[in-house]
């Protein structure tokens, strides 16, 4: 992914952003042409309790340029009255394993790469420079902070201590002295600055969203290197909350990831495929969400960057294209011990506290979508002892739990006479449309909620497959009897014949995509080959598929809204309210496939297997293109607008949407 001068102008460079990320939670993250429009961009972003509690360490370099009389800065910082043009320099930027940027200047040219080692807190940025002619100095300003990634310091006078010996330097900011900074440049000498700060970095994406978009840095010094005529050098800036990065080899840092990565790919399996290039990119941004969680020594997978952290019911539905289909089966047992690690009365924790590591437990999907994904680990894997021995119990556990009802952290949770599931009340959002404002549910989804119980029968019929295997007769007829009594009583009231869909939570007629649950999972609740079926498919087609994903509402339902834009509450008004989530792609396309292999007419179901391709194919275009030319470099943002230009908003890279369109991508047909 390679962005020549012509799309390195300020316009179109700072709608791009780029993310490295270092297996802790820890991220790199800018702009193609290094301008920071969001406060969540950094060159080290640090998880002090990883993957939570990250921490703006290192904002950016500043790099200046002295030759043959002149200073040019090769920086673009953005302040609101004001915007340093040092993208014009730029010749090239490419994310390929690790990002990298080309300047040329008064004939000097400067390549600029940086690296995390994975598994530390550390940032490596490695400058090539081949000088002119002339004798120059090469400037590095390094400009940091230490706060909260979500939180802006405005009208900050920032309290700087540093030891410095030789071009190491400690750095403690503001008296956070059990976490000190640590910063080397393996040539030149380092100058100290006194009460130097960056007031009022400007990001614009934070004021479209209606934050706080203005804050003070701090510039603790800045390292000058003389440059000899017509000579090439290698000079290398670390920064790191590990002490020993004088002993950081950067050539061996960029060599092991780069490593790293082509293993991940042959392991995957996939490095045979058709486009190498795609798979590649794939790993990459798969393996982005894939951290470590030392405190449980288990992995976990973020929902997306830069803000989320771990989120049960996100990481359950891009457990499949993320771990399973990359063949990462020995993390894939990790997530899953991670997710049954605090059941609480049944409940599995769909997330915890990015503060206090405290387990949440505001879902009543992510128990029932473990099911279905210890079916698909065994699909893939056939360890079934690893089922036995480590998770049955848990879901024995879950299943029971729902049947005699939680009502724990407002839950409401029972098991109604017909057999459905109803859940919530009319202040608590526990399925995945949860907006709240205040005490308001934006989508107040509370009652017999169409993909919960869609859910609850297919977490009854895996239950009564596994008891067959590890339980008692006794419980696989108690499943299989309250299976078959949710079957009936689903099919009967959730059809909503006058507008040939499901409704969406019973009483509620809105058309929604949550319906396509009823065909997608392991055990549909409706027979794919039935009329209803089909109707609810077609219906969801026509009113909610486009190329980007499934919108969360139909055009004309009211409070409908097509643009994902402004400040908290205008964005929480529309969040489920029309916007385009590419995630849904994946349950449309697991119902579809249902549909085809349910279809006994061959003649039928070879039109349908050519619909199929056809909208496979349109979905691997869209998204390449969105990869490679448009939104974030490599990746795939949470959601979309619902109208030309169909724009990438929310965060801009979501694991479940990379899940899911990459298993449209790789398992066509």
């Amino acid at each position: 992914m390679k962005y020549a001068k012509d799309k390195l102008n300020l316009e179109e460079g700072t709608k791009r952003d780029w993310i490295i990320t270092n297996g802790l939670g820890g991220y790199a993250s800018s702009t193609i042409i290094g301008a920071n429009t969001r406060k969540y961009h950094g060159l080290l972003v640090a998880p002090l309790t990883p993957p939570a509690r990250r921490y703006l360490i290192l904002s950016k370099i500043d790099e200046s340029i002295e030759t043959n009389g002149k200073k040019y800065n090769l920086y673009t910082n953005m302040c609101k009255n004001y915007i340093s043009n040092g993208y014009k320099y730029l010749e090239s930027f490419e994310k390929d394993y690790i990002p990298t940027f080309e300047y040329k200047v008064d004939g000097i040219n400067i390549k600029k790469s940086i690296c995390m080692e994975y598994g530390k807190n550390t940032v490596v940025i490695l400058y090539k420079i081949k000088n002119n002619k002339n004798t120059s100095k090469l400037m590095l300003a390094p400009i940091m902070n230490f706060r909260d990634f979500h939180i802006v310091t405005t009208d900050c006078k920032f309290d700087v201590r540093q030891e410095i010996n030789q071009n190491k330097v400690k750095v403690v900011i503001n008296g956070q002295s059990a976490t000190p900074i640590y910063m080397n440049l393996t040539q030149g000498k380092y100058i100290k600055h006194d009460s130097d700060q960056f007031n009022n970095m400007y990001y614009i994406e934070e004021e479209k969203r209606g934050m706080s978009a203005e804050e003070n840095l701090v510039v603790p010094g800045r390292y000058e290197i003389e440059l000899e005529p017509n000579t090439e050098k290698n000079i290398t800036f670390v920064c790191s909350l590990e002490e020993n990065i004088e002993e950081i080899k950067e050539t061996d840092i960029i060599k092991n990831e780069i490593a790293r990565v082509d293993k991940l790919i042959k392991n995957s399996n996939l490095s045979n495929a058709r486009n190498k290039e795609l798979i590649k990119t794939y790993i990459i941004a798969s393996d982005n969400f894939v951290v470590y969680r030392p405190s449980f020594a288990l992995h976990t997978i973020i929902a997306g960057y830069p803000w989320f952290l771990d989120w049960g019911r996100d990481s359950l539905i891009a457990f499949e294209g993320l771990l399973l289909l990359t063949n990462r089966y020995e993390i894939a047992k990790e997530l899953l011990l991670t997710y049954i690690r605090d059941i609480k009365f049944g409940l599995v924790p769909n997330g915890y506290s990015g503060y206090d590591n405290r387990p949440l437990y505001n879902s009543v999907d992510a128990s029932l979508l473990l099911f279905e994904q210890v079916k698909k680990f065994l699909n893939y894997t056939k360890d079934y002892e690893f089922v036995k021995e480590k998770i049955y119990n848990s879901l024995i556990k879950v299943i029971d739990s729902y049947i005699q009802g939680i009502d724990y952290d407002n839950n409401n949770i029972w098991l109604d006479e017909d057999g459905l599931l109803v859940s919530g009340t009319e202040h608590t959002q526990n399925t995945w449309m949860d907006a709240k404002v205040g005490e308001h549910c934006v989508t107040p989804r509370n009652g017999k909620a169409v993909e919960i119980n869609a859910m609850w029968y297919n977490a009854l019929k895996i239950a009564e497959e596994l008891t067959k295997l590890y339980g008692t007769k006794e419980q696989t007829k108690k499943y299989s009897n309250l299976a078959e009594k949710c079957k009936k009583s689903f099919e009967v009231k959730f059809y909503n014949k006058k507008r040939k869909c499901l409704y969406d939570v019973i009483g509620d007629s809105k058309i929604r995509p949550n319906q396509l649950f009823a065909i997608s999972l392991t055990y549909p609740v409706l027979e794919p080959d039935s009329e209803m079926a089909k109707e609810m498919f077609e219906t969801v087609t026509k009113k909610l598929l486009n190329n980007y994903g499934l919108k969360t509402l139909a055009k004309g339902e009211a409070f409908y809204k097509d643009v994902y834009e402004g400040d908290v509450l205008k964005r929480d008004m529309s969040y489920h309210q029309g916007i385009t989530w590419p995630w849904l792609l994946g349950v449309y396309a697991d119902g579809f496939k249902n549909i085809i292999k349910a279809e006994k007419n061959e003649t039928q179901k070879s039109k349908l297997k050519q619909e199929y391709e056809s909208f496979a194919k349109n979905v691997e275009e869209t998204f390449t293109k969105e990869m490679y030319e448009n939104s974030t470099v490599g990746t795939i943002s949470e959601l979309y607008d619902s109208k030309k230009p169909y724009l990438a908003k929310g965060a801009f890279a979501q694991a479940w949407s990379v899940s899911e369109v990459f298993k449209i991508i790789l398992q066509k047909g």
